[in-house]
């Protein structure tokens, strides 16, 4: 394998992890999604797997512990690790790692010579490490993309080591297999690329028993190598949950606090839009109720308006033709028992539709009838509209007198003279029954009629 130095590696590195800056801005961020401040766990995906490969040598990028062996050599390494998320900032794995490592001592007196090698073989090693993510732990790494960790464990590490000694008397050395004890450190970005997947970069340095070079005591207890790597830590589980290991709770809370403000303004702006609505009717109903004339019919039901002042009119608001010979008639109203049961038989058919001042179409008849009892015998009337007690005084005062003009309006229509009818509102405040009960309220929403 040829040679290259650490130098390149992190070149390498550093390369790799701005490409991935750029595939990982244009993602989507799922770590908030479908959360809740204080959630339970089950609203994420708490188990994930990795795969990694990259380069093992016996040095390390801070460049102590070497044990002599200065003339560094690069193998492939291979890890993978399955990892249980506790909460955003931690987790604990269990990882198998790989590989091989050699390292090469040169001559003191002649760099370019090589007296002494290694070549330790590694198939396997275990260890579980506790990993935090410190993006997760600060409010100012607001559910950042980028996420630096660093994890910490213990392990087993099985190795055979083969000790190479070169120049006229070489030797070639190879103990047996060993399993010792390891401790492995890691430190690196996780990048989130994809809902559930990140790029994991990381540096491992590795303290192994001291026979994993070959060379028994000296200055260090241990012997110390490393493990640049690169790959992807995928999520399991449920594809629609987020990860824990992307949750910056922070972000969850600004989440969770910015789609409650948005529901409420969506309700505030709705509950706008339908009293400008309503506002808007009422002040069209006001409008048709009004009588800018002063004849007596409402600008709904005025044909003529603007009619002059004093004029008498017909139910449409025209003026009446002029009698040419004016004869002067004391006529005596006499009201029968046949015309009180007309009138009757309109106070019992008279509806409104809830609430409003809006005649159902069901009392047209009887009010016809009382319409053309006025035009034949020029009967005056006095309409007295009536409410129960629900609601405020203004309110009943209002509509009681809107229902009665609305009487008013509709026998006007049909051609009676406007100004023979009076109409009144009294409210709540003429019942003729107990307001204590539904019947009751039911009999002082009213409208008199009373002929003379």
């Amino acid at each position: 394998m040829k040679n290259f130095n650490l130098k390149n590696v992190a070149i390498a590195s550093m390369v790799s992890l701005l490409g991935s800056i750029s595939v990982a801005q244009a993602q989507k961020e799922g770590s908030i999604e479908g959360t809740t401040p204080l959630g339970p766990e089950v609203q994420y995906r708490t188990w994930s797997v990795g795969l990694n490969a990259g380069v093992l040598n016996q040095s390390n990028i801070f460049g102590f512990n070497r044990g002599g062996f200065d003339h560094i050599e690069h193998d492939l390494g291979y890890s993978a690790y399955i990892k249980k998320q506790l909460s955003p900032s931690f987790g604990l794995k269990a990882q198998y790692m790989g590989g091989k490592v050699k390292g090469s001592m040169e001559d003191p007196n002649n760099s370019s010579v090589i007296i002494n090698q290694f070549e330790t073989k590694m198939p396997w090693s275990a260890a579980l490490s506790g990993e935090w993510t410190m993006a997760n732990t600060n409010w100012r790494f607001f559910n950042s993309l980028i996420k630096p960790y660093f994890a910490i464990g213990l392990g087993a590490m099985n190795f055979e080591t083969t000790s190479i000694q070169l120049g006229e008397n070489a030797t070639e050395t190879t103990a047996d297999k060993q399993t010792k004890l390891y401790v492995p450190a890691d430190f690196g970005f996780k990048i989130a690329v994809a809902r559930g997947i990140n790029i994991d970069l990381g540096y491992q340095l590795n303290w192994a028993n001291q026979d994993f070079d070959g060379v028994r005591g000296g200055q260090y207890k241990n012997d110390l190598f490393s493990y640049a790597h690169a790959g992807l830590e995928i999520a399991l589980g449920n594809s629609f949950k987020p990860a824990l290991n992307n949750s910056n709770p922070v972000a969850t809370l600004v989440n969770d606090y910015n789609m409650k403000y948005d529901d409420l303004k969506a309700q505030n702006d709705a509950l706008k839009q339908e009293n400008q609505a309503l506002s808007s009717q009422l002040a069209g109903l006001n409008s048709d109720l009004q009588d800018d004339d002063g004849d007596g019919v409402a600008n709904k039901f005025d044909k003529c308006p603007n009619t002059p002042a004093g004029v008498k009119v017909d139910g449409s608001g025209c003026p009446l033709p002029e009698l040419k010979h004016e004869t002067k008639v004391i006529e005596k109203i006499v009201v029968t028992e046949e015309d009180r049961k007309v009138v009757d038989e309109a106070i019992k058919n008279l509806e409104f539709d809830l609430g409003k001042s809006t005649i159902r179409s069901t009392s047209y008849p009887s009010l016809n009838s009382v319409a053309a009892l006025l035009i034949e015998k020029n009967f005056s009337l006095k309409l007295a509209g009536h409410t129960d007690n629900t609601g405020s005084m203004q309110t009943n005062m209002r509509l009681s007198k809107e229902r009665a003009e609305a009487v008013k309006a509709y026998l006007v229509s049909k051609g009676a003279n406007a100004s023979r009818i009076e109409a009144t509102g009294y409210g709540p405040t003429q019942p003729i029954a107990t307001n204590a009960t539904a019947d009751g309220r039911q009999q002082n929403r009213r409208v008199e009629f009373t002929l003379y």
